[in-house]
């Protein structure tokens, strides 16, 4: 009887900040059969410390190409109208 995991990740963006939503999935099997999930969900914004997080390369290459200063701007317009109830 071997039981062996498998991590694999998966990635959503959304909103105007283009938040970066990772879904890992960890995957047990015993013999080479599936026998559970497991899921856990983090969610990465502009302005995050991505250092020591799981999939970091991955995370920071999205965030890179992703994070432009039109972002960025448009992201603090938002939270700024946000705050001041507009």
């Amino acid at each position: 009887m071997a039981l062996t995991k498998e991590t694999t990740y998966d990635y959503e963006i959304t909103g105007i900040g283009k938040n970066i939503q990772q879904k890992r999935t960890d995957t047990i099997y015993e013999d080479g059969v599936k026998l559970t999930d497991s899921y856990h969900r983090a969610v990465y914004m502009i302005g995050m410390n991505l250092d020591g997080i799981e999939d970091e390369e991955t995370v920071k290459s999205l965030s890179s190409s992703l994070w432009t200063p039109q972002v960025s701007a448009s992201y603090a317009l938002m939270t700024m109208s946000q705050s001041l109830g507009l």
